[in-house]
C-alpha cells in the first residue's frame, strides 16, 4: 500500500489482482458494513494514480465544502473518478438555490448508481484498485487482510489497463491520444467536469 499527500489528507492506495472475494466486499459495501470503509474501483479503468489522485483531491474539496453528491467519502471518490457529468448544475434555479422535484431526483439517483456501477466493482471484479483516505496502520493491516487476492505494484496500471474500455467510457478519440495521454485525457474529464 503506497501514501500519497492529496492537499494535506494523505490518500492510500493498493493494487489488488486476482482477487475472488468481489461479491462479499461489494455486498459489505453496498450494506454500509465494509470496515474500514474504502474506495474499491474497478483497475481496468485506471491507466494510472494521477487520475485518482485528481479525483481524490475533488473529493476533498466536496468535503470541505459539505457538498458531497454520495453518502460516504469514499463512494464520492469513485463518483469522481467516473465520467459522468456533475448534474447539480441542471437543478439551480435562477436565483441560485437548488431545486429538485421527484423526477429530477430519480435522475440524479440514477446518474450516482451508474457512476459507482461503472467505474466500481461488481461481483466478479478480480482486478482492483483500493483506495483509503487516512488509513491508520491498524487499517492498512485490515484492509490487506480484507482483499483476498494478490497485492501488486501500483505500476501495473499502465500495462494492465483496457484503453479500448477507458476510451468509450469517457469518450476519448482517437486523435486527442495522438497529443495526450490516456491519464492526461481522464484527468481532464475529472477536473472539467463541474464546470461544462
Amino acid at each position: 500500500m503506497k501514501a500519497f499527500d492529496v492537499g494535506g489528507t494523505t490518500l492510500f492506495l493498493a493494487l489488488f489482482s486476482d482477487v475472488t472475494n468481489s461479491k462479499e466486499l461489494l455486498d459489505l459495501m453496498q450494506a454500509g458494513t465494509l470496515e474500514p470503509e474504502i474506495a474499491l474501483l474497478n483497475a481496468l479503468l485506471i491507466p494510472d494514480v494521477f487520475p485518482v489522485l485528481a479525483a481524490a483531491h475533488k473529493t476533498l474539496v466536496a468535503k470541505s465544502r459539505g457538498a458531497l453528491t454520495t453518502r460516504t467519502l469514499h463512494s464520492e471518490l469513485v463518483y469522481n473518478y467516473s465520467g459522468s457529468k456533475h448534474v447539480r448544475s441542471i437543478f439551480l434555479s435562477s436565483s441560485g438555490f437548488l431545486y429538485l422535484n421527484f423526477s429530477m431526483m430519480l435522475l440524479l439517483l440514477y446518474q450516482i448508481s451508474e457512476s459507482l456501477k461503472r467505474c466500481g466493482i461488481s461481483d466478479s471484479t478480480s482486478y482492483i484498485l483500493v483506495a483509503r483516505f487516512g488509513a491508520s496502520p491498524d487499517e492498512v493491516t485490515a484492509i490487506k487482510e480484507l482483499i483476498k487476492g494478490a497485492e501488486i505494484n501500483l505500476e501495473e496500471l499502465e500495462g494492465r489497463a483496457n484503453q479500448a474500455q477507458i476510451q468509450k467510457h469517457y469518450k476519448i478519440p482517437a486523435l486527442e491520444l495522438g497529443i495526450s495521454s490516456l491519464a492526461d485525457a481522464i484527468t481532464c474529464r475529472i477536473a472539467a467536469r463541474d464546470a461544462l
